[in-house]
């Protein structure tokens, strides 16, 4: 009879850690949304500016500033991390256009996929092996897709960008021997040149949004950074605590909040012939869950 080590202490704060980061991104939509009145990449690129200034103060506060340094050394060094901040940027824009165009639920689709997004990439890019049920779990969500396109009409494209975005950015992130606060880092300070030149410009043109909107959504747009930042601190401090099966599972609480928030506060559609495609990405998961927690078992 095999016998489980105890949860120690320190795995017990990191699942905590995990499940509030998870839940503060499934609310994220609600902080989006008082902003919905300002320009998508303006509001991008004030979220890379002050993300930027908030990560450099805790860095600088951890004494961690030198590794930022150290991991601009090389142009090839360079060009990959503004590759995956170009991806990060991607993702985020594509998120907050989403959402506050009021398509929260695809969305929520999106990061639903991520997981099954990563396997096949992972199939694709790495060569790695996948078990049958992976590709159970993929060709569900593959026909989920299909269903969701005949359905629609069109590729749910904002689902699909966010997902594809998102993994690549992940394959790059597990490529990179940066930890995820230097990551963070260097790519926002890499495109900080372009959020900061965008910001200025639309200032230039008189449609920028510090000094001309209300002072509740200044403190908003300013606060981005922070908004950013914590769920991210949070999550650098589990995955060092806990295994990335256990923060594999936890990831659902973001997309599951966000759906219930499409449904329950923002009331988006959602027919039961949706409903057909949704569950079999669902099961999709399920099969890809079910297959992670049996081979960390065995």
């Amino acid at each position: 009879m095999s016998h489980q080590a105890p949860i120690t202490r320190a795995q017990e704060r990191g699942v905590i850690a995990a499940s509030i980061c998870y839940f503060l991104w499934g609310l994220v939509p609600i902080f989006w949304k008082q902003l919905a009145g300002i320009n998508a990449v303006e509001l991008i690129a004030h979220r890379h500016l002050w993300s930027l200034v908030f990560v450099g103060l805790v860095l600088a506060a951890q004494g961690g500033l030198a590794g930022v340094g150290a991991a601009l050394h090389g142009w090839r060094a360079v060009g990959l991390n503004f590759l995956s901040g170009t991806m990060l940027t991607t993702n985020w824009l594509i998120y907050v256009w989403g959402v506050n165009t009021g398509h929260v639920i695809e969305c929520s689709l999106g990061y639903f996929l991520v997981p099954l997004v990563n396997v096949a990439t992972g199939r694709l890019v790495l060569h790695e092996h996948l078990r049958p049920l992976q590709w159970t779990a993929i060709a569900l969500a593959g026909l989920g897709v299909g269903i969701l396109i005949w359905q629609l009409g069109h590729p749910p494209w904002i689902a699909l960008g966010e997902a594809a975005s998102w993994g690549v950015y992940s394959l790059m992130r597990k490529q990179s021997p940066l930890a995820p606060l230097v990551g963070l880092a260097v790519e926002t300070l890499l495109l900080a040149p372009l959020a900061i030149g965008f910001i200025a410009w639309q200032h230039h043109l008189g449609t920028g949004a510090l000094g001309r909107v209300a002072a509740g959504e200044q403190f908003l747009v300013l606060s981005s950074g922070i908004v950013t930042a914590v769920p991210l601190l949070l999550f650098a401090y589990s995955a060092q605590r806990i295994r990335l099966s256990t923060l594999g599972l936890l990831q659902y609480i973001a997309p599951t909040v966000q759906f219930v928030l499409a449904l329950a506060l923002y009331h988006e559609p959602f027919t039961p012939d949706r409903l057909i495609s949704f569950g079999l990405i669902w099961a999709g998961l399920v099969l890809y869950t079910f297959d992670n927690l049996v081979v960390q078992r065995r």
